[in-house]
């Protein structure tokens, strides 16, 4: 029996995450891998094998290349000729350059999101503030906690309504959370930090501005502080 995607699925092989019914088979190979390569599942310096991951997410081996070439271009994995493919690795030394850009760029995009986001948006931004705050008392895993500050993020970012600077935000962010999951299990839980995300979700639903940028400057800043605690 053959997927979709072409890649044949075989008994025994763990059952593949869902793909959306709006998804390519290439975005959702890319969609799977990057948070797995973000939270580390897949550590840095793994090798990458295209039959492997084809036959785990059910996919071809077509949409599993162009999903790696995206990855490459965000800095999560690298390609050696004759070598094959890798998750890259995580350089401690990348948080300051990192830091700098997404403290200039955040508390922006916070404050964009605040004033351009549709009514629509705006709603779903309360809904998912109420939604985060009924699922953190129950969070215990670290790696779960920091799943939903990727989620968080990423719908702050798409209420910017800018796809250029949302894509630049996703890319940082991205980077920032690798850092972040490398020193994890030497944390205390971040679900206090998590939590700064639920009265940043209203100040942008309200339309306040210069309260979403404030706190976003804070959440960031805090981000550093906590990694160079445990460094």
């Amino acid at each position: 029996m053959a997927d979709a995607g072409g890649a044949p699925v075989q008994a025994g092989v763990p059952s593949a995450p869902l793909r959306q019914d709006d998804e390519s088979f290439a975005d959702f190979a890319y969609r799977v891998l990057c948070d797995e390569l973000i939270v580390l599942d897949i550590k840095p310096g793994e090798p990458l094998n295209d039959d492997v991951i084809s036959r785990r997410l059910g996919v071809g081996r077509t949409p599993i290349r162009e999903a790696m070439k995206r990855l490459e271009s965000d800095h999560l994995v690298v390609a050696y000729p004759r070598r094959g493919t890798f998750a890259a690795g995580v350089d401690i030394t990348d948080l300051a350059e990192i830091a700098e850009i997404r403290q200039l760029l955040e508390p922006a995009a916070a404050a964009r999101a605040a004033r351009h986001a549709s009514p629509q948006l705006r709603s779903e931004l309360r809904d998912f503030a109420r939604e985060v705050g009924q699922l953190l008392p129950g969070m215990q895993s670290q790696q779960d906690l920091m799943r939903l500050d990727l989620r968080v993020h990423r719908m702050i970012y798409r209420a910017t309504g800018s796809r250029h600077l949302e894509d630049v935000l996703i890319r940082y962010d991205n980077l920032a959370t690798r850092i972040w999951s490398l020193v994890l299990e030497k944390l205390p839980p971040v679900s206090e930090h998590i939590a700064q995300h639920i009265e940043l979700l209203e100040y942008i639903a309200a339309g306040d501005s210069d309260a979403a940028a404030r706190l976003t400057t804070r959440h960031v800043t805090d981000f550093e502080n906590h990694i160079r605690a445990v460094l």
